[in-house]
């Protein structure tokens, strides 16, 4: 087993690239079922959930080679159209594949995908929304059949703006016969450059980024080239990184536009946040003052998968905060092991009542998931003392090279052996 040791109390210095999105990195995979020739995708994320994905697309009968920092995908033989459970249980983004194969094959086995243990994520709007395309559906065994010899253009209606049902129901409409509507759909900036890798490959889609998209079908996708966005999440992961600390880094290959709901919040009088040529610079002198209230929201809202590493960041904030998770019912999982490390943290439901202390203090603690991991790391960097985290794999689901970038910027951290 794996940990990172942590030593707190150093200020962060430096210049970080930001890598592809693995949540856009992610459904363009998926997405890539769907063309019948080459893709190949640049800026290559080392990360296992992008691992596990593509050994879902090598079991579909992709050829995959990785050269030069890209991943290149021959889709041309595709001759398999079900995932086992022995993949999909590796990553929830598994069920991204269902509309695809969908598209592509007109039939589908899946098993239930797994992922973070973060509370209830039904795929009942990804379901409905196949139905709406005329998908005849069996949900039994763990294993999700469908057929869509019959599949036709439809109107679906999302009760909630689900992302991934969204992406789903987007490639489940590229291939399909007449116009597929989205209404109430996802506006997170990775189903935006969804659109734009599918339409770049011959797709006929428009409206991502609002609540109405169109999905127009079309016979066929053909070999393409993408360069997937940077990403959001580990961009204000560093972005709070710097707060907890002080110091000053420069992100590259950073866009500040996406994360309007985070830097809103911020505590502007110790923090200067601004960009220039696609990167953005932060300055922070380190202790902040609380923040009143933080809900998670759907996109533009603030991001759930921010919400432990600002929890870390408020847990030595002067005053009392209020954290309300709106989306993923046990993520606060994570703040008994801040606690641990001295923070003052009330549950009650949906709610986080954070009251600032002076310090925290190195503890032995355990990461329950990819963003509570990243959280714990935040705070051992601003703990006084040593701090372990074990079930490194979890945070390497979703951060490549953490610990290495972090000592980059001057961070007292390693990885151990255990």
């Amino acid at each position: 087993m794996e940990k990172l040791h942590i030593k707190g109390g150093n200020k962060l210095y430096g210049t970080v690239k930001i890598g592809c999105a693995k949540n856009a990195y992610l459904p363009i995979l998926a997405g890539a079922i769907l063309c019948e020739g080459k893709v190949k995708l640049n800026n290559y994320p080392f990360y296992k959930d992008i691992l596990n994905m593509t050994n879902i697309l090598e079991n579909l009968g992709a050829e995959k080679t990785l050269n030069d920092g890209c991943i290149e995908l021959d889709m041309t033989n595709l001759t398999n159209y079900e995932i086992p459970s022995n993949l999909s249980m590796l990553t929830r983004s598994s069920i991204f594949s269902l509309g695809a194969i969908l598209g592509r094959f007109k039939k589908a086995k899946v098993a239930y995908p797994g992922g973070c243990d973060i509370g209830t994520r039904p795929i009942d709007l990804h379901l409905k929304g196949l139905r709406a395309l005329n998908v005849k559906l069996i949900d039994k065994r763990g294993y999700i059949t469908c057929d869509g010899s019959n599949m036709k253009g439809g109107i679906v209606h999302l009760d909630f703006p689900s992302v991934g049902a969204t992406e789903n129901i987007m490639m489940a409409g590229v291939l399909t016969k007449g116009e597929t509507k989205i209404i109430n759909g996802a506006k997170e900036p990775e189903i935006e450059d969804l659109q734009n890798f599918l339409n770049k490959a011959g797709a006929k889609i428009k409206g991502a980024g609002t609540n109405i998209i169109t999905i127009k079908g079309v016979e066929k996708l053909n070999s393409v080239e993408y360069t997937p966005i940077s990403d959001r999440i580990i961009t204000g992961t560093y972005i709070i990184a710097c707060g907890i600390c002080g110091g000053e880094i420069i992100l590259e290959n950073a866009n500040l536009n996406h994360l309007e709901a985070l830097t809103d919040k911020l505590d502007k009088n110790c923090y200067k946040i601004w960009s220039k040529n696609n990167s953005i610079i932060i300055n922070s002198k380190g202790k902040h003052n609380a923040i009143t209230k933080i809900e998670t929201m759907p996109y533009p809202g603030f991001p759930t998968d921010l919400q432990p590493q600002i929890v870390a960041m408020l847990s030595t904030c002067k005053g009392t905060s209020v954290v309300v998770e709106n989306l993923f019912e046990t993520r606060y999982k994570y703040t008994n092991e801040l606690i641990k490390m001295g923070a003052d943290i009330i549950i009650k439901e949906r709610n986080a009542i954070i009251k600032g202390v002076e310090n925290l203090y190195g503890a032995e603690v355990y990461a329950t998931d990819l963003r509570g991991g990243a959280g714990l790391v935040l705070a051992g960097l601003m703990a006084d003392g040593y701090t372990t985290v074990g079930n490194v794999s979890q945070i390497e689901r979703g951060y490549e090279n953490f610990e290495q970038t972090l000592a980059d910027l001057g961070a007292d951290i390693k990885k151990i052996s255990v």
